[in-house]
């Protein structure tokens, strides 16, 4: 049995409005065991594309390589634009060693509820990821059980968006569940209707496109 160990605290700048909010990096990443490609930070696989993503709406001209360059750009970019990064997932079990969700058992959480407390400047969770089992929103969803909290829908398309409020300070938190920037979701982009519309009209355009597309309002 794999102890998958997350291997970043939060990265939560002081400037933070905005929170990424996934589940857990590769296991190469907690046993140090990196890729040619890969960057030590937090979405730093190659295999992965939320930075791709971000690099496109932003033109930021991203390295993606294991460099100290490579993650100084991507913690410059979190600090100016007001974004942190913090993963539901503190640990988890893992009979097969891989990144998949759905594999991970004996899960131990972080509690984002607590986080955002310290943290009065966060108005909204980016999930990257929906409520399906295992995902970033299933767990959060898990996590404000404890709080005798529930998800107030605000939009039910996609992206889906809800909010709710934070106990003792009464902010108000919006929650936006992105598509996950993983090639793993790239069937479940392919069967929306807006993804088969916008390849209808510019059939050159791809997941990643998509994904660029969707993503932008809300960085």
């Amino acid at each position: 049995m794999f102890h998958h160990i997350h291997p970043y605290p939060p990265f939560i700048p002081e400037t933070a409005t905005k929170l990424i909010v996934g589940t857990l990096p590769p296991p190469r990443f907690t046993t140090g065991e990196l890729k040619v490609g890969d960057v030590d930070f937090c979405y730093g696989s190659r295999d992965g594309q939320l930075w791709l993503i971000l690099d496109k709406i932003f033109n930021l001209n991203l390295k993606f390589e294991n460099t100290a360059e490579a993650i100084e750009q991507r913690e410059r970019f979190l600090i100016n634009r007001g974004i942190g990064i913090c993963d539901m997932v503190a640990s988890a079990k893992r009979v097969k060693v891989d990144a998949s969700d759905i594999g991970m058992s004996d899960v131990e959480l972080r509690d984002l509820v607590v986080i955002l407390q310290q943290n009065p400047k966060i108005n909204t969770l980016l999930f990257t990821g929906g409520n399906s089992k295992n995902g970033p929103e299933y767990f959060f969803r898990r996590k404000l059980k404890e709080y005798n909290i529930s998800l107030k829908v605000i939009s039910n398309k996609v992206p889906r968006i809800h909010s709710f409020q934070l106990p003792n300070d009464g902010r108000e938190i919006k929650t936006v569940s992105l598509i996950a920037p993983s090639g793993a979701a790239n069937r479940a982009v392919g069967s929306l209707a807006s993804y088969k519309k916008m390849k209808a009209e510019f059939p050159q355009k791809t997941t990643i496109d998509f994904r660029v597309q969707q993503y932008k309002p809300f960085f």
